[in-house]
């Protein structure tokens, strides 16, 4: 198996803690009108940030610039885009009829994820926020 085919199919990326505030940030710059994401079409297209890519957004984020633009380019450009490329192959290879089954598992786990959480809140208010 080449190292492409590996990569895609058995070491998945994962979303961390630091990529969920980063998305948080970026979605009230955007709402803000301070940044936009636009499309790069010469060549090999990709996702991209655009607008007031100064001192200001870096201290928003907290990291450097080159650390936003990092983050925005492994969240955009690989997370992001290849799990539309693993439907993509899942669907050319079985066909779309698993497509309403599969997004009724992750509406479940989504919910499921929302309730382990707000038990977890619910917790930590009652055994003074501390973690348990």
């Amino acid at each position: 198996m080449n190292s492409v085919a590996k990569t895609f199919w058995w070491c998945p990326m994962k979303l961390t803690s630091k990529d969920k505030a980063f998305l948080e940030k970026l979605k009230a710059l955007l709402d803000e009108k301070q940044l936009r994401i636009e499309s790069k079409e010469g060549g090999s297209k990709k996702l991209i940030l655009r607008q007031n890519y100064g001192d200001k957004i870096a201290r928003a984020f907290g990291v450097t610039r080159q650390g936003v633009r990092w983050r925005f380019d492994r969240l955009f450009n690989h997370v992001y885009v290849e799990a539309y490329e693993r439907v993509w192959w899942i669907e050319a290879n079985f066909g779309t009829e698993l497509r309403h089954h599969a997004m009724a598992i992750a509406r479940q786990r989504i919910e499921l994820r929302k309730r382990v959480a707000e038990l977890n809140q619910a917790f930590r208010s009652q055994s003074g926020g501390g973690k348990p």
